[in-house]
Order: structure tokens, then C-alpha cells, then sequence
């Protein structure tokens, strides 16, 4: 899905739907942020992550142990 597509699909009515007003200089910088960001959302979201050791005793009050 081509960036700008899926965001003048989704973005404005979302926006719409919750009630948050914008106007056009507001689109386009979230338009600018869509295009910048969400390729790498779409490479993460296909990224096979099963191969990823999972960490034993997960404790988050903790920073990871390497």
C-alpha cells in the first residue's frame, strides 16, 4: 500500500470521526510524518520475528540483561 493513499484513505475521516478538527496545514505536515514514517511501520509489521530469542523471567521493572 502506496503511503500517501493509505493515509488520505484513513487519516482525515479517523480524525474526523474522534472529533479533532484540522485544517490543511495541519494534514500536511502529518501527511509529511505519514510518508516519513510509515514505510518503516510497514517493514517492521513484516519483519519475521520468530527466529528472536525471547528473554527467560521477563522482569520490567529491570533494563534487559544482555
Amino acid at each position: 500500500m502506496e503511503a500517501s493513499s493509505s493515509f488520505e484513505d484513513y487519516v482525515p475521516s479517523g480524525l474526523a470521526a474522534l472529533g479533532i478538527e484540522v485544517d490543511e496545514v495541519d494534514l500536511a505536515v502529518l501527511r509529511v510524518a505519514h510518508g516519513v514514517w510509515w514505510p518503516g511501520v510497514l517493514e517492521l509489521l513484516d519483519t519475521d520475528l520468530s527466529a528472536v530469542e525471547r528473554e527467560q523471567a521477563l522482569d520490567l521493572s529491570r533494563s534487559p540483561e544482555p
